[in-house]
């Protein structure tokens, strides 16, 4: 049946991919590749032959239609990004809003997304956490940290290495240098790192080398949440004394 598809992809390690996806990959009329050359390799390297075209933020606008059209017409289609979960800071909202509009069959298949472990390996609580992707880059970013300030939620925020030492001294500026934070980089791959600490620490670490890589900050909430959340493992404690 006709059918939108929205497959992760690895997001380093080529190995975390499922069984599924590899299926839905073979099955499929056609693939939507945030970058063709990264995709390509991806299939070769699980021996998928497919026709790949490009669907990015540069041309999703104009080519969703006709997508829809296709797919309305009997064709399945996967949607791919070059790392993790198509929609998550990534092409593959819009198409997949379009097609739920003109009822057509969309479903996306669990995997791979780089938010997941960083928040995890942070060690900070993650039984509620506040997913903010990338911040703005220039018109907004202030208000959106100002809006931060007081969220009581861990925070995880995508960021590109050549900004990281910047967006960490913001963060010292508006949610103060003492917040506990990690910043992960390339995970799954060879290299990846998980430096834990609070921020005035981890601006003192990565300002002594350049920074490679995709990374991941993760940001402890306010202090009230915190304070809730010791409140809450006193509490057990305390009953488990009883």
């Amino acid at each position: 049946m006709s059918k939108l598809y929205l497959v992760p992809t690895p997001i380093g390690n080529l190995e975390d991919i499922t069984l599924r996806a590899l299926r839905i990959l073979k099955e499929v009329d056609l693939v939507l590749a945030e970058d063709t050359r990264k995709t390509i390799f991806l299939l070769k390297h699980y021996a998928i032959e497919k026709p790949v075209i490009a669907h990015h933020k540069f041309n999703e606008h104009k080519s969703v239609p006709n997508l829809v059209e296709r797919i309305k017409a009997g064709e399945s289609i996967a949607v791919v990004t070059d790392a993790g979960t198509p929609g998550i800071s990534d092409p593959g909202f819009l198409i997949a809003r379009a097609c739920i509009e003109a009822g057509v069959d969309v479903e996306c298949l669990p995997g791979a997304t780089a938010f997941v472990p960083a928040l995890v390996n942070s060690a900070l609580p993650n039984d509620r956490f506040s997913f903010e992707g990338f911040l703005p880059q220039k018109k907004g970013r202030q208000k959106r940290l100002t809006e931060l300030k007081d969220e009581e939620k861990t925070m995880v925020f995508y960021e590109s290495p050549y900004r990281l030492v910047k967006t960490l001294t913001q963060f010292a500026e508006v949610l103060g240098e003492d917040r506990r934070a990690c910043v992960s980089r390339e995970l799954t791959k060879i290299y990846e790192e998980n430096i834990r600490g609070t921020i005035k620490e981890l601006i003192q670490y990565y300002s002594k080398s350049a920074v490679k890589g995709e990374i991941v900050i993760v940001v402890e909430g306010s202090t009230s949440y915190n304070r809730i959340l010791n409140s809450a493992v006193d509490e057990e404690a305390d009953e488990d004394n009883e």
